[in-house]
C-alpha cells in the first residue's frame, strides 16, 4: 500500500486527486452547467496522468519490444475514452473537433512550449532528426488522408455532407488504411530501426506487475465515468458561457485528455531532452491522427452514429497550418525559444479564431 500511495502522489496529479469525489458529488447532487463542467474536466486530468504512468509501470515488466508497443497503443487512452463517451452521447462534433484539436495542440503548443521553456538559457537545443523527419510525414500523410474525404464530398456533392453513406464509406476505408500505416510506422520504429529511436528507458519497476494492472483498471474506470459527466455537462455548460461545440472540441476536450502528458513533455525539454519531448508531443499528434480518429471512425457505427472524416474547412485549414509550420521548425534539427514562441503565437491565433467562430 506505500508503495501504491507513494506512486499516485509522488507529482502534482496525485494531489489533484480529490477532484474526482468532489466532480462525482456534485453531478449525484445534480448540480448542473458551468460548474458540473469545469469539475469534471479537472477531474479528468490527474487520474489521465495516472492512467499513462500506470501503462508505463505495465510496459517495463513487457522488455523493450513489447512495452514500447504497449506504450505507443495506449499513449491517448484518456482522449479515446473522452471521445468515445462524447460520440455515444450524440456529438460527432466535439469528437470531431477534439481529433484537430488535439493534432493542433500537440504540434503548437506542447511542442511550442517544450522549445520556449527548454530554449531559456541555452542557445539552440538539438535533436534527431531522422525521429524527427519520420513522425513529420507521418503527419503530413494522416492530414493528406484527413482531407480527401471532404474533398471528394465538395466535388462529387458539391459540399461538406457527412452523412452521406458513400462519404462514411470513404472514411472507413481511409481509416484501415492509417491504422496499417501506424502499424508499419511501429514496425519501423520498434523493430527494423529500433536502434534510431533509441530503446525504452532500462530501470527497474516501481510497482509489481499485478499492482500496475489494478492501477490502470481502476484509473480507467473512474476516467470512463468522469467523461460520461463531463461529456453530460458539455451542452448547458456551453450555452451558458456563450462557447460553440467546436471550440470546445477543439480546445478544451483535445487538452485535458493528455495534460499530464504535455507537462512532461515540457518538463523533458527543460531537462535538455528534446528527442523525449518531441516524442511526446509530435508522437502523439502522429497517434490521434493514424490511430485514434481511425478507431472512433470505425466505431461510430456499432454506437448508432454517424461520423466521418470530413472536417470544416476551418478546422481543415488549421491542421494543415499546424504541421506545416512545426515541419518548418523541425527540420534543421535544433530549435530556441524564439521557435517556440512563435509556434505558441500561432496556436493563440487559431484559438482565437475558433472562439469567435459564432456557436
Amino acid at each position: 500500500m506505500k508503495k501504491v500511495l507513494g506512486f499516485v502522489f509522488h507529482s502534482w496529479q496525485g494531489w489533484l486527486l480529490f477532484l474526482t469525489p468532489v466532480a462525482i458529488g456534485m453531478e449525484f447532487a445534480h448540480v448542473s452547467g458551468i460548474w458540473l463542467f469545469v469539475a469534471s474536466a479537472a477531474a479528468i486530468i490527474p487520474l489521465a496522468g495516472i492512467l499513462g504512468e500506470a501503462t508505463e509501470e505495465l510496459a517495463h515488466h513487457m522488455g523493450p519490444a513489447a512495452g514500447g508497443l504497449l506504450n505507443a497503443t495506449f499513449g491517448n487512452a484518456g482522449e479515446l475514452i473522452i471521445a468515445f463517451f462524447a460520440l455515444r452521447a450524440g456529438h460527432p462534433e466535439v469528437v470531431e473537433a477534439s481529433i484537430t484539436g488535439s493534432i493542433i495542440g500537440n504540434v503548437l503548443l506542447v511542442f511550442g512550449l517544450s522549445a520556449f521553456i527548454g530554449g531559456l538559457g541555452r542557445e539552440r537545443q538539438t535533436f534527431n532528426r531522422t525521429i524527427a523527419g519520420s513522425n513529420n510525414t507521418m503527419l503530413l500523410l494522416a492530414v493528406a488522408a484527413l482531407i480527401m474525404p471532404a474533398v471528394f464530398s465538395t466535388v462529387v456533392f458539391g459540399s461538406l455532407q457527412t452523412a452521406q453513406p458513400t462519404v462514411e464509406l470513404l472514411s472507413r476505408c481511409t481509416a484501415v488504411v492509417l491504422i496499417g500505416i501506424y502499424a508499419a510506422g511501429l514496425v519501423f520504429s520498434l523493430v527494423t530501426h529500433k536502434n534510431l529511436f533509441g530503446a525504452m528507458e532500462e530501470r527497474p519497476p516501481k510497482l509489481g506487475k499485478g499492482t500496475a494492472i489494478g492501477i490502470l483498471l481502476v484509473a480507467t474506470v473512474f476516467v470512463a465515468w468522469l467523461s460520461e459527466i463531463f461529456v453530460g455537462a458539455i451542452e448547458p455548460a456551453t450555452h451558458s458561457l456563450g462557447m460553440s461545440q467546436l471550440f470546445v472540441g477543439v480546445m478544451v476536450v483535445a487538452i485535458i485528455g493528455n495534460a499530464a502528458e504535455h507537462s512532461a513533455a515540457v518538463m523533458l525539454a527543460r531537462r535538455n531532452q528534446m528527442d523525449l519531448a518531441l516524442g511526446v508531443s509530435i508522437g502523439s499528434s502522429v497517434q490521434i491522427a493514424l490511430l485514434v480518429a481511425p478507431i472512433l471512425v470505425l466505431s461510430a457505427p456499432l454506437l448508432g452514429q454517424h461520423m466521418s472524416l470530413v472536417f470544416n474547412p476551418f478546422e481543415i485549414a488549421a491542421v494543415v497550418l499546424s504541421v506545416l509550420v512545426s515541419a518548418m521548425v523541425v527540420m534543421d534539427g535544433e530549435t530556441n525559444w524564439f521557435e517556440g514562441l512563435q509556434l505558441l503565437g500561432l496556436y493563440l491565433i487559431l484559438g482565437l479564431a475558433f472562439y469567435f467562430i459564432p456557436a
